[in-house]
């Protein structure tokens, strides 16, 4: 795999990720348990989609074939998205929404912090306008997992399912293949050592202070979406996406 190829297969991966969390999210627009989280939600999710476009508009020009961000979200199948697992499963219950929101978030605030430092300097300007956002999100879900760890017997049932249930599509993220070898070889992305550690400890501190049990650090990964092997809820999802440029190809506002 050459370098060119590598680049562009990395910058799929964290657009793809961007946007399919961003339209989960925009799935609960209206749903909100709250007025405030409502409106939460939806910021969140237009943060996430705008980080989508500079991905994606990115690696349509290093591929050089003509397909904007647009061409790259409306016109791939399933087995062609490169995000990771943990971002296509189900919205749930808000326990659910949230430390699905909070696992991505510490991963995603780390990795930027990470390409800060990238070699290549469109990827460290993207990760600058991105950290400004990633850092309201993280603060936010940690937030909420407290709040909710924390809260009713209820609440804390809730927020321990939920965490025990995705905990397995969070290793994801760690397990680095031959493509993010190769950026890091680079020096355009960081190494996993430190993003792991980082990661691990803000989980732990966070769920101590939500009185929540962190599972182990060593427990099986569920992995695949990086190299295009997808769940069942991604087809769902590009369905609903992907509806009016599949059935009118072109068509504009």
């Amino acid at each position: 795999m050459d370098a060119s190829t590598a680049k562009f297969d990395y910058l799929l991966r964290q657009g793809d990720n961007a946007l399919i969390l961003s339209q989960q999210l925009s799935q609960l627009c209206g749903k909100g348990p709250a007025l405030e989280e409502d409106m939460a939600l939806t910021n969140v999710a237009l943060d996430l989609l705008g980080q989508t476009r500079m991905w994606l508009t990115y690696a349509g020009e290093l591929e050089g074939k003509g397909r904007d961000e647009d061409r790259m979200a409306f016109h791939r199948d399933a087995h062609a998205y490169r995000n990771v697992l943990l971002v296509e499963q189900p919205n749930g219950s808000y326990a659910d929404t949230m430390m699905r929101q909070f696992f991505f978030d510490t991963w995603h605030y780390f990795l930027m912090q990470g390409l800060l430092k990238s070699s290549d300097q469109r990827i460290a300007e993207i990760a600058e306008k991105s950290l400004k956002e990633i850092t309201y999100h993280l603060r936010r879900s940690g937030d909420l997992v407290v709040r909710l760890g924390d809260g009713t017997d209820v609440s804390h049932a809730k927020m321990q399912a939920a965490a025990d249930e995705l905990w397995m599509y969070t290793g994801e993220v760690f397990i680095y293949d031959e493509i993010d070898n190769a950026m890091v070889e680079q020096g355009i992305a960081p190494p996993v050592e430190g993003l792991r550690a980082a990661f691990l400890e803000h989980v732990s501190e966070i769920f101590a202070e939500a009185t929540l049990t962190m599972p182990s650090p060593d427990a099986w990964m569920q992995r695949g979406g990086k190299q295009g092997r997808h769940s069942e809820h991604l087809g769902y999802i590009l369905a609903e996406m992907q509806f009016l440029q599949r059935a009118y190809p072109g068509a504009e506002w």
